[in-house]
């Protein structure tokens, strides 16, 4: 593709890094098979190839983007579905994000959807404030027919109540049970532990079981995926310093062997964090360095090698990826491996491409889109009669329970569950039959039709765990 930059555009470096972007594409088309816009609304410039064409256009005009425009990148849910069939590897993802951020900064937005879009990148990733909108927003779900549309579908995804959390975010070390062979820092995110405090409980209770040592330090939070896939780069930037920070002073300090996360969303934005600071060396460095032992909860579970449960968990699974573990992060095989050698029997969904409508705050600001995916993934779901949905991406797991009558959970409370863990909640009376033996449960995980082979063993507490062969 041809572009038509002026020198002093190019001397912006993201816009430098675009039309680098732009020159890649080479309109081949191979990304609209797997675009679930263009599959669903035939339009052309609801594909990656159009938005590419909208993105040039926009970048190299000095007026405002124009609405039309607007609208249809807004429709872009970054799945990254396209990236993974583009012949070319156009880095789509980046390229959006800087569109984003152009929008952010050049086009002035309705004041509802203003209003809408600061009220959820402000709440969103604070906690403090997120837990009483919650609070409220169960109080006010009976007068929902009363709101205004948008404000109504928002209502709709507000969960029950959480059980208060087993792990108190104020205690900020949690030790390993028995000899600790590793430490590990622990992403908390921001709305997760809000909505879904569970996960985290599940996950520090799998990691510390096995010999892990989990640190939370009390300045890390929000990722800043939230800020920046609405485009508000600044507030994208803060979060990621607020974290290098307090990881790069555990680091540093008692050392850690690994960064994780167990929301792939947030997981694909801290594995990308040096993208955020093209233009600032000294950030980006350190940025590198998080990246480097950054992994999502299954890549590491793989890693530590868990023994096989003594009592293997019989029961159908259907297992749904996420568009950031799958897409972006090319994490696939972990958690299949991990659940098959739990005992579980594991499906996958159809269209397992296609995103489920989530996207971050997709399902929020594109309520008509997101409805669509979302009720075809339930459809396609259902098709492979699980007993149980897993996912590892808490925005997947709401937007799939608002649409499917099946159990869905977390991947890593099954595997704590399977472990000696409590039974996860969403499970909490629902009879399971356990299925008949197909075949013996393997002694170590597999990926693909290898085994994950153990090289040495790890003295405690020192150096990285062990090493795996794929």
């Amino acid at each position: 593709m041809q572009t038509h930059f002026s020198p002093a555009q190019l001397a912006d470096i993201h816009i430098a890094e675009a039309d680098k972007i732009l020159k890649s594409c080479q309109h081949y088309g191979f990304c609209t098979s797997g675009c679930p816009t263009y599959v669903l609304l035939h339009d052309e410039n609801d594909s990656p190839r159009g938005r590419i064409d909208l993105i040039k256009e926009m970048l190299e005009s000095d007026a405002p983007p124009k609405r039309e425009t607007v609208a249809h990148l807004d429709g872009c849910l970054s799945c990254m579905s396209c990236m993974t069939t583009c012949a070319v590897q156009v880095a789509y993802m980046h390229l959006v994000d800087t569109a984003r951020v152009h929008i952010e900064e050049h086009y002035t937005r309705p004041l509802p959807e203003r209003l809408l879009r600061s009220m959820l990148a402000w709440a969103m990733p604070r906690p403090a404030v997120f837990a009483p909108l919650m609070a409220l927003g169960r109080i006010g779900k009976p007068l929902k027919r009363l709101m205004p549309a948008t404000m109504g579908n928002m209502m709709d995804f507000i969960p029950p109540k959480a059980e208060a959390a087993r792990y108190k975010p104020g205690l900020t070390v949690y030790p390993a049970n028995g000899t600790r062979r590793w430490r590990v820092a622990l992403l908390a995110g921001c709305v997760q532990p809000v909505i879904a405090p569970h996960i985290n409980d599940a996950t520090i209770s799998l990691l510390t079981r096995f010999g892990c040592e989990v640190v939370i330090p009390a300045s890390a939070g929000c990722c800043g995926s939230l800020n920046l896939h609405m485009g508000i780069a600044d507030a994208a930037q803060a979060s990621a310093r607020r974290n290098i920070k307090a990881w790069l002073a555990e680091m540093n300090g008692d050392g850690l062997d690994a960064i994780i996360v167990n929301a792939s969303g947030c997981g694909t934005t801290v594995k990308d964090y040096a993208h955020l600071f093209l233009d600032d060396e000294a950030p980006r460095r350190d940025a590198g360095k998080i990246a480097a032992i950054s992994c999502d909860i299954s890549e590491w579970l793989v890693k530590m090698q868990l023994p096989a449960p003594s009592h293997p968990q019989r029961l159908r699974v259907t297992y749904h990826d996420a568009c950031s573990l799958r897409n972006a992060q090319k994490v696939t095989a972990e958690p299949r491996a991990l659940l098959k050698h739990a005992g579980f029997i594991v499906n996958d969904v159809p269209e397992a491409h296609f995103c489920c409508g989530s996207a971050g705050t997709y399902n929020l600001l594109q309520p008509g889109m997101a409805k669509q995916l979302g009720e075809r993934k339930a459809k396609n779901i259902a098709g492979t009669r699980p007993q149980i949905v897993t996912a590892g991406n808490i925005g997947c797991l709401t937007q799939i329970a608002h649409y499917s009558d099946t159990p869905i959970v977390h991947t890593v409370e099954l595997l704590d569950w399977a472990h000696g863990g409590e039974l996860p909640r969403a499970l909490h009376g629902v009879t399971l039959e356990t299925q008949a033996p197909e075949i013996q449960t393997p002694a170590i995980p597999t990926v693909g039709n290898e085994q994950v082979i153990h090289i040495h063993p790890r003295a405690p507490a020192q150096g990285t765990p062990d090493q795996a062969i794929w």
